[in-house]
């Protein structure tokens, strides 16, 4: 197989139309394997997970190697259950050709259409394969017309060489008609190059489990299929990621250029890690290979930090995918378990499964995900129990909304905190549905530099985005930087990410927005009689009938329509009622419309965008060197550049908003903390002389002052980052208050530990980094997260919070200014030796404490009075202990 030329095909089908029964015959009939697995048998050669086997359903994408002729072919047997389209979808990206299996009993289907969609859109080739034509009822020039309308008139019936069949290849190309009429039929080649670009789609008819068909439909894939030439340099495209029973992390990927060998490393990869070994894998069954050429799939071990769509070498990564789902669950665990220590493992499953979509809610403490329905619940229960060894349940599944706007509006961002600068111009306009996110620049290189713009881009794409109704995720919009600025000094990369988020949220609240929820394309198939009670439950659930495609089959109606996904979750037990078992739905996710009733969804959500901590709305603006936060409706009359929309005036500086002494040079309008007290010592000591000195030399003595200020001022500013390390449970307890509460609920203590920190560091301004051991928990990765404005570490498996800590001191210490909080007396011994401070327990209290204080004085000299987290509500007697407690 070494000089063999490669091919990848996929079998895709709407569930139950016989795809993995295909995929046997084909291997069988190619000689790949000697006994005809069948489905509901559970003995199907690619069904290898147990799960499969016992629903008789395709969940995950497999492998089988055959040859044909003299070429080496991949074989991909893709889902067709809805709930798992996602996968199927991965796994277009990476065919040379489809074959779309329809079957002859039941015709195009909704989720059959689907799939057409996503093979023109992604430009794949297709060949049509009509299965169960054994069975009674089935009609091969119904089904032909049928196809022909609901798909494409170039589908031609490949079956019977005759006038007929060239006479409708001729009609799908103007050039080949011409000749075809001049009495000149279409080559072999010709044929090839219209099935290759799009042209031409041939159609097959058989039976799977009677292996009728197969043989024509292998001689279809011979005289039909172009072997593909690939570029010399390497390239590779990843589509999924697995585990294999021992664990081993499995990147499916493939070649699309060069050769991959074992021990090479991988260019474009995150780390350019090296590949350990290669698999080429038939069935659940694989053997290893050297070296694999381009055009081969296989899987490879050694890569840790991969992902479904990435590009290596010259690849280019792909699109996103675009069936996503529409529904969010909220994982239910057992009560012994802490969601913190099963998050990384769900997080596995994650990388496995992208549209999982895993989201930590902190302050619920709880782990939600989005799933396509409740097979894929199944599947999910399934896998966790069979890898951790955990039951797990899921609450009601909730709608996943989104948000847009109507028409296009400004968005401004501004972030200036002292030493700090980073201005951004949006335009937020509104696109066609299901167009998504994307973004654009049209910002002059004059303006901003390139590397600040590709920076912006960055920012834009790297987090998803909430809208101001429900805080839901905003889609079919496109952002577009017009205007920005940059300080020559003073600004820096995260400045800009700030400045960003705070742009599009700005523009969010002034635009006028939409909130758009999921809608199925159902198929409701039920008898005469029951006619009238659908079309009434449908307009119930705000759904629209086609009446125009309503056909009778057998005394049977066939209703097609859309409805909201909110409002037919549930339906399909409804029909089975009111029909008494004859009815039956199939219903497909066809995008997003604007929502039926957004004023109770909105209500029910209850969200407040101008409370929402992470996705701010207002901007950061400096005045006398203090930063001061301005709300999002008065953002445009302090920002310092003009309206993206004033045409000329475009990214100019704004003259109404710079007092004219400083009009000089606009780059100079910051003060910093030297020249606040050069122009202290100036107003309070410019008539003091020190009598000490003599006159004559008082002027002279007194310029020497103020060189040494200079200097004094120059080494605080050149002052080392200051870092605090706190030992989370160490401190914990050690302070009384948070000992007695961790008795009762540890979890409440840990977040109330947070909580003060929070606030303590918000006065101190330092890096505060709160190290919580983790090491007992069984496959745990160190995990880092954001509590508000500190750091939160959970230790990996065999792991101390101490040893954390001591590796940090010996590879910071230097650096940086590093304090550690703690009460263990070995572990300050440890850390002093590392060139680092330590602080106990009882010494971090009383500065917490001295810090309250000085807060509320503050508070009580500006006659204001604001909620404090910082020891808010401890007792007096409390607060004299101090933390006496030693560990």
């Amino acid at each position: 197989m070494k000089d063999m030329s490669q091919l990848c095909l996929g079998i895709l089908a709407h569930v139950d139309a016989g795809k993995t029964t295909l995929s046997e015959a084909m291997l069988y009939a190619s000689g790949s394997i000697r006994k005809v697995g069948r489905v509901d048998h559970g003995d199907a050669h690619l069904d290898t997970y147990a799960l499969e086997r016992e629903r008789g359903i395709t969940i995950f994408s497999k492998q089988a190697v055959f040859t044909l002729g003299e070429v080496a072919v991949t074989l991909l047997d893709t889902p067709g259950h809805v709930d798992f389209s996602a996968e199927m979808e991965r796994t277009l990206q990476v065919l040379d050709y489809g074959i779309l299996l329809i079957s002859g009993a039941d015709g195009i289907q909704g989720h059959t259409k689907t799939l057409w969609r996503l093979l023109r859109r992604y430009e794949i080739p297709v060949i049509l394969f009509i299965n169960k034509m054994d069975q009674r009822g089935t009609d091969q020039e119904r089904l032909m017309a049928e196809i022909k309308e609901g798909l494409s008139s170039n589908c031609v019936d490949a079956s019977h060489r005759d006038e007929r069949y060239w006479e409708e290849i001729a009609m799908c190309k103007e050039e080949i008609l011409e000749r075809y009429l001049d009495g000149i039929l279409p080559s072999e080649e010709e044929v090839r190059d219209l099935v290759d670009e799009g042209y031409l789609y041939p159609c097959f008819f058989g039976s799977a489990l009677k292996l009728e068909g197969v043989e024509e439909l292998f001689l279809g894939i011979r005289d039909y299929v172009k072997v593909k030439n690939y570029p010399e340099e390497f390239g590779a495209r990843v589509f999924k990621i697995g585990r294999d029973p021992q664990g081993n992390r499995l990147t499916y990927l493939k070649v699309t250029g060069g050769m991959l060998k074992v021990r090479m490393q991988l260019p474009g990869s995150k780390k350019e890690e090296k590949v350990n070994q290669i698999r080429v894998y038939s069935g659940e069954k694989y053997e290893t290979r050297e070296w694999i050429g381009a055009g081969a799939v296989c899987a490879v071990t050694g890569l840790t930090e991969t992902y479904p769509g990435e590009g290596l070498g010259v690849e280019p990564a792909a699109e996103l995918p675009i069936l996503e789902p529409v529904l969010t669950y909220r994982m239910q665990l057992p009560p012994e378990v802490n969601p913190i220590s099963i998050l990384p493992k769900i997080r596995q499953l994650e990388e496995e499964e992208p549209q999982l979509s895993v989201v930590w809610v902190e302050a619920e403490q709880e782990i939600h995900v989005r799933l396509m329905g409740e097979v894929q619940i199944e599947v999910l229960q399934s896998l966790i129990k069979d890898r951790y060894d955990l039951s797990v349940s899921f609450g009601e599944g909730a709608i996943v909304y989104k948000e847009t706007i109507r028409g296009c509006v400004e968005g401004v961002g501004h972030f200036e905190p002292l030493r700090h600068y980073a201005e951004v111009h949006l335009l937020l306009e509104a696109q066609e549905r299901g167009s998504g996110l994307t973004v654009a620049t049209d910002c002059s290189e004059d303006l901003l530099d390139r590397h600040w713009q590709r920076l912006i881009l960055t920012h834009l794409g790297e987090q998803e985005h909430v809208g101001v109704l429900a805080g839901a995720p905003i889609t079919d919009l496109k952002l577009t930087l017009k205007a920005g600025r940059a300080h020559k000094k003073h600004t820096e990369g995260g400045d800009f990410r700030e400045a960003t988020y705070r742009a599009v949220r700005q523009g969010l609240m002034e635009a006028e927005s939409l909130l758009l929820e999921p809608m199925y394309e159902f198929r409701l198939e039920i008898p005469e009689t029951a006619v009238g009670r659908a079309m009434t439950d449908i307009e119930r659930m705000n759904g629209k009938i086609c009446y125009e495609q309503d056909l009778v089959e057998n005394g049977m109606r066939i209703l097609t329509g859309k409805a909201p996904v909110a409002c037919m979750q549930n339906y399909q037990k409804e029909v089975t009622a009111y029909t008494k078992g004859q009815g039956r739905i199939s219903c497909t996710l066809c995008g997003y419309e604007e929502c039926h009733n957004p004023k109770e969804v909105i209500a029910d959500r209850g969200y407040d965008p101008e409370r929402d901590r992470d996705h701010p709305t207002g901007s950061v603006f400096c005045a006398h060197g203090v930063g001061f936060v301005v709300a999002w409706d008065q953002v445009k009359s302090h920002m310092h550049l003009e309206s993206c929309g004033t045409g000329e005036h475009q990214g100019e500086l704004r003259e109404d908003i710079i007092p004219k002494r400083e009009k000089i040079d606009p780059e100079e309008i910051w003060i910093g903390t030297e020249e606040i007290d050069r122009i202290l010592n100036q107003t309070y000591n410019a008539n003091k002389r020190d009598k000490s000195i003599p006159k004559k030399y008082a002027r002279k003595h007194q310029r020497f002052q103020g060189e040494q200020r200079v200097i004094k001022a120059c080494s605080v500013a050149a002052k080392r980052e200051e870092y605090l390390l706190v030992d989370g449970y160490n401190i914990l307890f050690a302070w009384e208050e948070l000992k007695e509460l961790a008795a009762v609920n540890i979890d409440g203590a840990r977040g109330r530990l947070l909580d003060i920190l929070s606030n303590y560091q918000g006065i101190k301004g330092c890096t505060l980094i709160v190290v919580f051991d983790a090491y007992r928990v069984a496959g745990h990765q160190t995990e880092l997260q954001r509590y508000h404005n500190i750091h939160v570490v959970y230790t990996k498996e065999a792991e101390t919070a101490d040893q954390y800590i001591e590796k940090f001191a010996h590879d910071h210490g230097k650096k940086y200014q590093v304090t550690v909080a703690t009460s263990d007396g070995l572990e300050q011994i440890i850390i002093r030796g590392a060139g680092c401070l330590s602080m106990s327990a009882r010494e971090l209290w009383e500065d917490v404490k001295r810090s309250s204080l000085r807060l509320e004085e503050g508070y009580l000299s500006t006659g204001e009075r604001q909620k404090t987290y910082l020891l808010d509500g401890v007792d007096e007697e409390i607060l004299k202990k101090a933390g006496t407690e030693e560990s």
